[in-house]
């Protein structure tokens, strides 16, 4: 397989190096990997088996989380199997479809779950200003519709990369320097002009997870408002801590994502290896401890999942 730069012909198949500079641990760097996989894999599972065979887990708060536990599974699934491949078997061989698949489930996974942790938000929100109205707002069917445009959005959003990516001739190298599939990372083998790639990388990342990250704020900053309202020290504690997994959930997802993204622009004297590996890291930890937070500090589900592990010892 050539890897020449400007051979004349566009490559239709890439290799994945993985961690170009740490090849020789790439055997002990997929232990914590696969290890986090699996319980990304079992604890989301098992939330969403919990909740859509619990009756009393039919409410607005618990279907969102099941949205986020399903994108999880696909976040996470779209990544680790094929860095796993790389690091035992050296299978980084992809076609150009594949690739432009894998990056369309990644990307656009990724902006559903900014979405849901959006209208997670919007539900605390809704709980604590108005927990009269919260069931009479929040009715299935809105919850129903809201999912579906959580998901035309990302989905709306990506899929003109595709078509960005296709017109691209790809004649430079055949080698991308990832575990993974990424739009740039991609774009950046190709011996056009990527500008536009770039600058409508920019307008998604705007106005998706910039923009969700701006309204999640302004929803706190009013959660918070009408929290220190509450006259009673009791009431105003318990409004506070039916936010706290949610709040822990935010700083895991967006947290990481901000850090390697600043570490990309700005720490260039890091060795690129460095940068893989916490891209990586940053993808897998939310869906690994999403479960877990949840799991942890909702009493109902807590007691669900104790019943149900109890059984199954039975």
């Amino acid at each position: 397989m050539s890897t020449s730069n400007y051979t004349g012909v566009s490559h239709t198949v890439f290799r994945l190096l993985g961690i170009p500079g740490l090849e020789d641990q790439h055997i002990w760097i997929s232990i914590p990997f696969l290890i986090s996989y699996i319980i990304a894999l079992l604890g989301n599972s098992l939330l969403i088996f919990i909740i859509f065979t619990k009756q009393s887990l039919h409410g607005p708060m618990y279907l969102f989380l099941c949205m986020l536990a399903g994108a999880d599974i696909v976040l996470s699934t779209s990544t680790i199997p094929q860095m796993l491949a790389i690091f035992w078997f050296n299978a980084g061989q992809i076609s150009l479809d594949r690739c432009i698949t894998q990056l369309f489930f990644i990307h656009s996974t990724f902006i559903s779950e900014s979405g849901i942790l959006l209208v997670m938000a919007f539900d605390r929100y809704i709980a604590i200003c108005y927990p009269l109205r919260y069931t009479s707002i929040l009715t299935h069917s809105l919850i129903g519709k809201i999912g579906v445009t959580i998901f035309l959005r990302s989905y709306g959003t990506i899929v003109p990369i595709i078509f960005l990516l296709k017109r691209l001739t790809f004649c430079k190298s055949n080698v991308l320097p990832n575990t993974g599939c990424k739009h740039i990372v991609l774009a950046r083998v190709s011996c056009d002009d990527i500008r536009v790639n770039i600058w409508y990388g920019f307008f998604v990342l705007m106005s998706t997870v910039v923009l969700d990250i701006v309204l999640i704020f302004i929803s706190y900053v009013l959660i918070l408002h009408a929290v220190f309202r509450i006259p009673l020290q009791d009431a105003r504690h318990k409004a506070l801590n039916t936010c706290g997994s949610h709040v822990c959930v935010i700083i895991l997802f967006y947290g990481p994502m901000m850090f390697t993204t600043l570490a990309q622009r700005f720490a260039h004297h890091i060795a690129p290896h460095i940068h893989i590996l916490l891209a990586n890291v940053s993808i897998l930890i939310a869906p690994m401890v999403n479960p877990i937070i949840y799991g942890v500090k909702t009493k109902q589900i807590r007691y669900e999942v104790v019943h149900v592990l109890c059984r199954g010892q039975k």
